[in-house]
């Protein structure tokens, strides 16, 4: 009976440690269609944006809203701020101002890939 048991446990942890594997391929670091975007090295507004990204992740797209505002208010050109924005501004069902950011943040970077080739940016622009 012990050996059962041992072996039922044996069997659940690995079950539990293969999902554990699994999710982390799905989304440990992996960028989704969602992900918001770090800043570059020696943006004025890098410490804003990336208080904001840690704020997205957890949900929290209002807080995230403002660090956003405040990292483009130190650097207005900024594009992973204006993206970053847009997403937490569709999160939050505030579509048209997202769309006017996503078109500030593809005019900023038109050759990033993270931001041209989003299906949430190319949801609210025609490009």
């Amino acid at each position: 009976m012990k050996q059962l048991f041992l072996s039922v446990g044996l069997i659940l942890g690995l079950l539990v440690l293969g999902v554990a594997c699994d999710y982390g391929k799905s989304g440990g670091g992996t960028a989704t269609a969602d992900s918001a975007l770090m800043s570059p090295a020696g943006s004025a507004g890098r410490t804003d944006n990336d208080e904001g990204v840690g704020h997205y992740k957890q949900g929290h797209w209002d807080v995230a809203e403002g660090h956003f505002r405040k990292a483009m208010k130190a650097d207005p050109n900024l594009a992973e701020a204006h993206y970053n924005l847009g997403l937490a501004l569709d999160k939050m069902g505030k579509h048209d101002e997202a769309t006017a950011e996503f078109k500030k943040a593809a005019e900023l970077a038109p050759t990033n890939a993270a931001i041209k080739d989003s299906p949430i940016l190319k949801k609210h622009i025609a490009m």
